[in-house]
């Protein structure tokens, strides 16, 4: 599932295979944009914002700046291709949008909220984030403003709240409570060092940035990528004990009860 270091890549990859070019064509597979017509634009930049996509263009017609706005969710991607490459990633029903330059084809898969707006109309989208984890915004202490606003509110879910801090998923949620020793279900009130959990979540991400391959444990051999995420019954890596998960509200947790002492 995309995360905050997920969705930056994406962001580059696509910046590299169209920033400078110039559409050929596009094909937008949801009725909201079925008519629009893109063609001799020019792509300005990609960029990310969370889990949400940008990708800016300069209008054909009145060379008005325009935005892309598209949210990755839980199955979302992004794939570039080469000219007459076979685009191999998801299923062909699964596609939202096409984008053609002379040099690449850039392919969106089960895309959600896609939007065609002015640059200058951003915020309305994208507004109502917390400061982004990789973003030239980040605020760790706004960031922990926002997650002590709501003392009451599980420590799991109130990081997942992209309106806290953008970026988190199920995995960092689930790595960065365990290194700090944290049941997810603690409340936020009792969370001790809340600004140095907000730090190592940001460190956790710089260090993910650019990879593909997601690690919190420093190693990138397959299966030893994390501590707790995805190794539900297996021992933890630190004490032993058996890896737990759990629904926790819409999403799922992975915890070790040892280590992370009093779920409720």
């Amino acid at each position: 599932m995309p995360e905050g270091d997920t969705v930056w890549n994406t962001a580059r990859a696509l910046h590299r295979a169209l920033a400078g070019g110039q559409l050929t064509a596009n094909d937008f597979r949801v009725p909201q944009l079925a008519t629009v017509d893109l063609t001799g634009a020019v792509v300005l930049e990609s960029t990310a914002r969370g889990k949400h996509l940008l990708l800016r263009f300069r209008a054909p017609a009145d060379g008005q700046p325009l935005t892309l706005h598209s949210h990755l969710r839980m199955d979302g991607a992004w794939r570039a291709y080469a000219p007459g490459e076979r685009w191999a990633a998801r299923p062909a029903h699964t596609i939202r949008a096409v984008l053609r330059t002379s040099d690449a084809v850039a392919v969106g898969y089960h895309l959600h909220d896609l939007a065609l707006v002015p640059t200058a109309e951003e915020a309305a989208l994208v507004g109502h984030l917390g400061p982004d984890l990789l973003g030239p915004d980040w605020d760790p202490a706004e960031a922990v403003r926002r997650l002590a606003a709501e003392p009451n509110r599980s420590i799991a879910e109130a990081l997942l709240d992209q309106t806290n801090l953008a970026g988190i998923g199920n995995l960092y949620k689930s790595e960065l409570l365990f290194l700090r020793g944290v049941s997810p279900w603690t409340p936020v009130r009792d969370v001790p060092d809340l600004p140095g959990m907000v730090a190592l979540a940001h460190r956790l991400l710089m260090a993910n940035r650019g990879r593909w391959t997601q690690s919190t444990t420093g190693s990138l051999h397959r299966g030893r990528t994390s501590y707790v995420y995805g190794r539900r019954s297996e021992p933890c890596r630190r004490c032993g004990a058996t890896i737990l998960k759990r629904d926790q509200g819409e999403r799922v947790t992975y915890w070790c009860p040892a280590c992370q002492p009093g779920r409720d």
